[in-house]
């Protein structure tokens, strides 16, 4: 699924380090499933941190539509640097999942 946010979040590392792993393919995409609902969670945490109540009613309705052009006018017309907010909190998370997954298969050896 394509969200407003796809163009700035690069998640094939994630798929690599799970297929690395000793997992079938049905618990590699349930995995990975988990990892981008996160990165979801993330991004829209992230982003509703930074808006007015009123605000926050609006982008929902975009997002609710699926409104990608309207979502980001909104988005950079009320929150400074929105893209490099989303960035960070998507990368740190994508971190936090990176050490999990080393842990996980320092586990396993």
């Amino acid at each position: 699924m394509k969200h407003f946010y796809s163009h700035l979040i690069e998640t094939s590392t994630l798929s690599l380090a799970l297929g690395d792993m000793e997992l079938s393919q049905v618990e590699r995409l349930e995995l990975l499933s988990l990892a981008h609902e996160n990165l979801h969670h993330a991004v829209l945490d992230t982003v509703l941190s930074e808006l007015s109540e009123n605000d926050k009613k609006l982008f929902l309705q975009h997002l609710a539509v699926d409104n990608h052009d309207k979502i980001w006018e909104l988005l950079k017309s009320k929150v400074e640097n929105i893209e490099e907010k989303i960035k960070k909190a998507a990368e740190s998370l994508k971190e936090e999942l990176h050490k999990d997954i080393l842990e996980a298969r320092h586990k396993k050896n």
